[in-house]
């Protein structure tokens, strides 16, 4: 397993906990076989360089996890552009540029699987009149980026398709408990019912890359929904559960 972020030690940022150190230790000590990138996937040659890196350290690309993000929240009036266009280049041209070189060795070895990490945010207030004060307020630059990463994912999934390459979308059903959540008050404290462990996301993304081609290739879905529905569990709760589908699309 190769994990990619800009934080590479403990302490190099100053309101987050954790570090690709402290994740790779983790995860070695799990009994994984684990490496560390550090790069700025704002840059498409940052890009190519990381899977560069990762195919030297454990050979061809079988699984593509883009979760990476970097966003602000304000509105469309006052947004600096600069902002809005480097939350762009992480948030949905990295996935494609990541995905691009990943093809190449998942498209001549006819499999691999592609998992895009959306939100419900992904899906928009819908048509007018609206509340006062806005629901989501200063959210559209995010909203607009994870609906095009689950527009994308189903485009791709079907150019795909004849090559045996999966490529689904995956949001959770609720708020991922991390320590960063906490900081940026998502939730307030780790009791809070209307989250989910970060190990539900993982277990989705297992579900995905394990799965059959037509089981799940181009699957807009939620951690707790998709995994109910495959039997994993049993008592799933928050978006997407009870629906025949969701996010972007309910085909």
């Amino acid at each position: 397993m190769v994990c990619v972020a800009r934080t590479l030690h403990e302490g190099d940022h100053r309101k987050l906990a954790g570090s690709l150190d402290t994740t790779v230790a983790a995860l070695r000590d799990a009994g994984a076989e684990a490496h560390a990138i550090a790069a700025d996937l704002a840059s498409p040659d940052e890009c190519a360089r990381v899977v560069d890196e990762a195919r030297s350290a454990f050979g061809p690309i079988d699984i593509l996890v883009n979760n990476a993000a970097l966003t602000w929240f304000a509105e469309i009036a006052s947004m600096a552009v600069d902002k809005w266009m480097h939350s762009f280049a992480i948030n949905v041209h990295a996935p494609m540029v990541l995905a691009q070189h990943a093809l190449a060795d998942m498209i001549p070895r006819h499999s691999g699987t592609i998992i895009n990490i959306s939100s419900g945010s992904a899906r928009g207030p819908g048509r007018g009149p609206y509340p006062e004060p806005p629901v989501l307020r200063r959210g559209v630059l995010y909203g607009t980026e994870k609906a095009a990463l689950e527009r994308f994912s189903q485009g791709l999934a079907e150019e795909l398709y004849p090559h045996g390459v999966t490529v689904a979308a995956l949001s959770p059903s609720q708020v991922v408990l991390t320590p960063g959540v906490l900081v940026h008050a998502s939730v307030y404290d780790r009791d809070d019912a209307q989250t989910e462990p970060a190990s539900t996301m993982g277990r989705a993304c297992v579900l995905l890359a394990s799965q059959p081609l037509d089981a799940v290739t181009g699957r807009v879905c939620y951690s707790q929904q998709i995994l109910q529905e495959f039997g994993w569990i049993t008592d799933g709760r928050g978006a997407g559960i009870d629906s025949p589908g969701s996010g972007y699309s309910l085909l």
